[in-house]
């Protein structure tokens, strides 16, 4: 078995302290990018998703569009993420 003297085990556990607040701060850190990086991907993916859903819009306004313009009028209102847009002249 090993003995330890009294000072040997305070000088230990100093190391040991000091080598769990160092893995503490870089864990901390770590986590803080890994968690930046999944929020920035969260943002991107769900911005990604609203200019998709609304593709069905604009091509309906498109189509509109060019019909009003054979027809001879030249004003569309259309809607893009909830808000009516005049397209014309």
């Amino acid at each position: 078995m090993l003995a330890l003297s009294l000072e040997t085990a305070k000088t230990v556990a100093i190391v040991v302290l000091l080598a769990f607040l160092a893995a503490g701060v870089v864990s901390a850190w770590v986590i803080k990018n890994v968690v930046a990086k999944l929020v920035t991907v969260a943002l991107m993916a769900a911005l990604a998703l609203g200019v998709w859903t609304q593709r069905s819009n604009l091509v309906d306004c498109a189509d509109k569009a060019k019909a009003n313009v054979t027809s001879g009028v030249h004003k569309v209102n259309c809607t893009f993420f909830g808000t009516d847009v005049e397209i014309g002249v």
